[in-house]
């Protein structure tokens, strides 16, 4: 069970500490999945600030992501940037897990663009691809609002009708169009990991109407959702999920496809942020 008052101060704790650093509130935060780092060095007057300094924050330990927060400015936007999230496969409790989200909408973020790399579920998606999020399956996912509600966040009860904003997800395909990158829309299911899912599961979620599967995302979505944010979220597709293809799958692969694709997903996601700007 989540101690709300624990919770709650340290949130105020990790606020506190980045209120001496920070002197520009962000009004974005961006979330980089593997391979997709990089992108943190196109921020203006960028300082970084490694999550060991920052009270509460757990350490980043997968491959791909280098555990630190970024804040500066995308053209005039003040943005916060996450080289690398948490993951409830590292060990981490739940509330660790969304913990930089609920420090941000602190902060006074209210915008958060969520990125990750996903296995694909339909026969015809290929390794690159991506992937507008529009909804999500979060039925395997520990429930991050479990225990008293944050009142000072949302309601107890939260809406999920809408987790991830249309309009905003409208302009990132516009953008998409512009840069010719081809992309689509899909439902993104959460799995816990770290195993990768087995063939029987794959069948069962694709009879759901899953078109990606990955082990992030959702619980950071729903806390933000929760706390009024806009969100606008997108997978690139790493691989083909369990039993699509005759092959094995492994972490490598990602990180190898993730690489290849990072290029063409900064190109959309910078586009996306400037035409926020």
């Amino acid at each position: 069970m989540f101690h709300t008052v624990d919770e709650i101060k340290k949130i105020e704790t990790a606020c506190a500490t980045l209120k001496q650093h920070v002197k520009e509130k962000p009004r974005l935060m961006i979330v980089l999945g593997s391979g997709l780092g990089q992108m943190a060095d196109a921020v203006n007057n960028a300082i970084s600030i490694p999550y060991s300094e920052i009270p509460g924050f757990p350490d980043a330990t997968v491959p791909g992501h280098e555990g630190r927060l970024v804040f500066g400015r995308w053209g005039q936007l003040p943005v916060a940037v996450m080289q690398g999230r948490f993951h409830y496969y590292e060990g981490h409790s739940m509330a660790d897990v969304v913990l930089p989200i609920r420090v941000m909408r602190q902060l006074g973020v209210d915008r958060l663009l969520l990125t990750n790399a996903a296995g694909g579920l339909d026969e015809d998606m290929k390794p690159g691809q991506l992937m507008l999020i529009s909804d999500h399956l979060g039925f395997f996912c520990e429930p991050p609002l479990r225990g008293e509600n944050f009142d000072m966040f949302g309601p107890r009860f939260a809406d999920q009708s809408q987790v991830y904003d249309r309009d905003w997800r409208n302009q990132a395909r516009q953008c998409a169009e512009k840069l010719q990158i081809p992309v689509r829309e899909g439902v993104y299911c959460y799995s816990k990991g770290p195993q990768f899912e087995t063939p029987a599961e794959i069948r069962a979620l694709r009879l759901l109407g899953a078109n990606a599967v990955g082990m992030s995302t959702v619980p950071e979505a729903i806390v933000a959702s929760h706390a009024g944010m806009k969100i606008l979220a997108i997978s690139c597709i790493t691989n083909m999920a369990a039993g699509i293809l005759d092959q094995p799958l492994s972490h490598d692969e990602v990180m190898e496809v993730g690489a290849r694709a990072a290029d063409r997903t900064i190109a959309l996601l910078s586009s996306i942020l400037d035409a926020l700007d």
